[in-house]
């Protein structure tokens, strides 16, 4: 229906925007994630949006990578779970934060998300498994963590795939720096 919105940011009201395209103001409904690296009002956005209809609203998601939009898109398809969880899940939790929760199994991590319990938590990991963070394989242990997390949310920040960040990540050797890391992995990314 509606995949992409490309226009002038008119207002900023979280977690809504306005988006002035050729004339016509689009109300959407973006995480905090997307929220936070929006450019100023009167600057040019681009989003992926997601358009859900209901029998008494119709509402546009925005969001500033692929990424956010498909575990969006495999969080709403969960039963009991709607989009103003998933957008909750995903203000409170980046992409990798979920994938690495998911891969481990992790309830702590996603109860500290408002609004997600100990019996959601756990529906969400187990409806999950397989379909965000498999591609990533386990969590790199040790000290480097922290610098591949921040790499991997690098690379989907910048529009790369869940996939294609995974591949990316492992094919990096062992301690390099996250500025390096980036680096290396868009080299890699653009052969």
């Amino acid at each position: 229906m509606i995949g992409r919105l490309t226009g002038t940011l008119a207002d900023k009201n979280p977690p809504q925007i306005l988006l002035d395209c050729q004339g016509v103001g689009y109300e959407v409904d973006v995480p905090m994630s997307t929220f936070y690296n929006l450019p100023g009002l009167g600057e040019k956005v681009s989003l992926l949006t997601h358009f859900v209809v209901r029998e008494d609203a119709q509402v546009l998601y925005g969001f500033g990578s692929p990424g956010e939009r498909e575990a969006f898109r495999q969080l709403i398809r969960i039963s009991g779970v709607g989009p103003r969880t998933a957008l909750s899940v995903l203000s409170g939790m980046s992409v990798a934060d979920i994938a690495q929760a998911v891969t481990a199994q992790d309830t702590g991590r996603l109860t500290k998300v408002p609004g997600i319990g100990k019996k959601t938590a756990e529906r969400l990991l187990l409806e999950l498994k397989g379909k965000i963070g498999a591609d990533l394989g386990p969590s790199p242990a040790g000290s480097g963590s922290a610098e591949q997390a921040d790499i991997l949310q690098a690379l989907l920040a910048l529009g790369y795939s869940d996939k294609e960040a995974g591949a990316a990540l492992k094919a990096l050797p062992p301690g390099l720096s996250v500025s390096e890391g980036i680096k290396t992995a868009l080299k890699a990314l653009a052969r």
